[in-house]
């Protein structure tokens, strides 16, 4: 297959990566993301028609970030540039979108690819969007981090947000064999320790094949076993594969921990994660999600503390922001529990979906133009602070669909409060807005 490697003019006889050397030359050749590149994922179908849009790939290291934007450009005819936001500044992307000016003047498309492109200040993206909206560039940016914090809201409203999947366990193997078959030689590991180095490797494909070639340098000798693995890299297997079945196992246990009000046990399993190397924001939007889905409105104040502690964490990094995530755990694990919010949302979803398209009630629509008005719109609505009860009682579904109930608090916490309004406000309802 062709060479990418030499089709860039860097073949001098130099020794080269393992890694560089099984680079993919085509698009079929990478492994694991079949989602976006095969049949009707969103990669396959912009090649299909040959239209290629402004992208970000977002994904954790070692993906194919990069050899999948090549690998794109080579596809639809586009020429490639590649910058870092690492490395490059204004002057940089200056030469950038003036040489792909030129290269526009002679029917030359050009494929701007910015790795780290998170890392660009707000004004330096915003740089991108007059040469991504006439044509001059197809932007391509790679990031590891979540496209919705780090980037332009205008810059993202133009370019279509991929994500990659980290290599799960049978890609990772694909590339063994794949280096195996390259150099010839079969790693020197007993079973366990292949599964041992697929888990060092923490689904970042490029360094497990750094590591197979550190392994495929030593001298022949019986197979290595895990322990021996461990000493002969020098890396410590993970205490658990934040990519695969454990990762899941502890967020899990977590969860459910705080659900069942065990902040000791909720402790525990953070602990574990943590000396894993899980990353602390991965386990704060876990806990996010827990205060609205697990507590809600029985303690409006647990997601208060846990965008608290999400921000807290931001400012003082670790290890010292840790025990804010340990200090939301305690409190998400004793506050009062209640998942009312989250069915509501379920069975409001359900209803909205098999009503279709009903229109609100007319008495409850602006009227702005006198035909609006002359149409009925806004006519007989009641407005609820004129009432004596602050409450009319009027129905604001559509018309032709029953008044639905969706939103059954519990008995607990403050969600206690919230039923005796619910329960006030029907009594009235019922006696046509009226109070006792």
């Amino acid at each position: 297959m062709t060479d990418l490697f030499v089709s860039a003019g860097m073949d001098n006889g130099a020794p080269r990566p393992l890694a560089d050397r099984l680079r993919p030359a085509k698009l079929d050749d990478v492994i694991g993301q079949d989602h976006l590149l095969k049949g009707e994922g969103p990669l396959g179908r912009m090649l299909a028609s040959k239209r290629l849009a402004s992208l970000v790939l977002w994904g954790p290291p070692g993906s194919g970030k990069t050899t999948i934007a090549r690998l794109l450009a080579a596809e639809v005819g586009l020429y490639f540039v590649q910058i870092s936001a690492v490395f490059s500044g204004v002057a940089d992307l200056r030469k950038a979108f003036e040489a792909a000016k030129v290269r526009r003047t002679t029917g030359q498309g050009t494929l701007l690819f910015v790795d780290e492109i998170h890392r660009f200040n707000r004004s330096q993206q915003d740089g991108f969007l007059p040469y991504v909206e006439d044509g001059t560039i197809v932007l391509v940016g790679a990031t590891t981090e979540n496209p919705s914090f780090e980037l332009n809201a205008a810059l993202l409203s133009r370019a279509q947000v991929l994500v990659l999947n980290r290599l799960d366990d049978e890609a990772l193997e694909q590339l063994l064999l794949r280096a195996e078959s390259e150099t010839g030689k079969s790693l020197p590991l007993t079973p366990a320790a292949r599964d041992a180095l697929r888990a060092m490797a923490d689904g970042d494909g490029r360094f497990l094949l750094n590591l197979a070639e550190e392994i495929l340098s030593l001298p022949a000798t019986t197979p290595l076993d895990p322990e021996h693995l461990v000493k002969a890299v020098q890396r410590r297997a993970p205490l658990y594969d934040k990519a695969q079945e454990g990762h899941y196992n502890l967020i899990s246990a977590l969860h459910k921990s705080l659900r069942g009000s065990d902040c000791d046990a909720g402790l525990y399993w953070l602990a574990r994660m943590l000396a894993g190397g899980e990353q602390p924001l991965y386990i704060l939007r876990r806990l996010v999600r827990f205060a609205v889905e697990d507590i809600g409105l029985a303690d409006p104040q647990a997601l208060v503390q846990a965008i608290a502690a999400k921000d807290a964490y931001d400012f003082l990094g670790s290890p010292e922001g840790e025990l804010a995530v340990a200090q939301l755990v305690i409190y998400l694990a004793t506050a009062p529990k209640s998942n009312a919010a989250y069915k509501a949302l379920g069975a409001a979803n359900r209803a909205a979906r098999e009503t279709g398209s009903l229109m609100p009630p007319k008495h409850i629509l602006n009227a702005p133009t006198k035909l609006m008005k002359e149409i009925g719109y806004g006519k007989g609505y009641a407005y609820d602070h004129d009432t004596e009860e602050g409450f009319s009682g009027q129905n604001y579904f559509p018309d032709g669909m029953n008044r639905q109930v969706f939103y059954n608090p519990t008995e607990r916490g403050f969600e206690r409060d919230v039923r005796k309004r619910l329960d006030y406000w029907q009594k009235l309802r019922d006696r046509g807005g009226e109070a006792d």
